[in-house]
C-alpha cells in the first residue's frame, strides 16, 4: 500500500493552456533579429530556417519555448542573430498565422513569402525529375497467377 499520496498525475503538472485565445501585441523585429520561415525540423530542439535576408540558418529553440510552443515546418518565426556565428540563430518567438498575415500587410515580409503553412524554400529542381508511367501489363499478372 503506497504511503506517499501525491498531488495528482501528469495532467496536473502539465497545467492548462490559458493563453490560447488571448490576443497579444504584435512584436516587430529589432536590430540583431530577423524573420524566418521553418524549412526543416531537425530534432533535439533545433530546426533549419530560411531567414528573410536570404541566409539559411541552423536555429536553436530556446528553453522557454521548447515544450510549450510547438513549431512546425512552414511556420513564421522571429530569430535572434548571433554576433559570432552568422550561420546559427536562436528562436525567440513563433508567430500565429494571423500575426504573420498582419506583418505581411505591414510590409515586413517579402512578397514571395507564403504564410498558409507551406514551405516555399525548396531546393530548385528537387521535384522536377519525377515521372509516373501509366503502363500496366495485365497479361503478365494473369500468367503469374496461373503459374502458382
Amino acid at each position: 500500500m503506497p504511503k506517499n499520496k501525491g498531488k495528482g498525475g501528469k495532467n496536473r503538472r502539465r497545467g492548462k493552456n490559458e493563453n490560447e485565445f488571448e490576443k497579444r501585441e504584435l512584436i516587430f523585429k529589432e536590430d540583431q533579429q530577423e524573420y524566418a520561415q521553418v524549412t526543416k525540423m531537425l530534432g533535439n530542439g533545433r530546426l533549419e530556417a530560411m531567414c528573410f535576408d536570404g541566409v539559411k540558418r541552423l536555429c536553436h529553440i530556446r528553453g522557454k519555448l521548447r515544450k510549450k510552443v510547438w513549431i512546425n515546418q512552414g511556420d513564421i518565426i522571429l530569430v535572434g542573430l548571433r554576433d559570432y556565428q552568422d550561420s546559427k540563430a536562436d528562436v525567440i518567438l513563433k508567430y500565429t498565422s494571423d500575426e504573420a498575415r498582419n506583418l505581411k500587410s505591414y510590409g515586413e515580409f517579402p512578397e514571395s513569402v507564403r504564410i498558409n503553412d507551406t514551405v516555399t524554400f525548396v531546393e530548385d529542381g528537387f521535384d522536377e525529375d519525377i515521372e509516373f508511367g501509366d503502363e500496366i501489363s495485365s497479361d503478365d499478372d494473369a500468367d503469374s497467377v496461373d503459374n502458382i
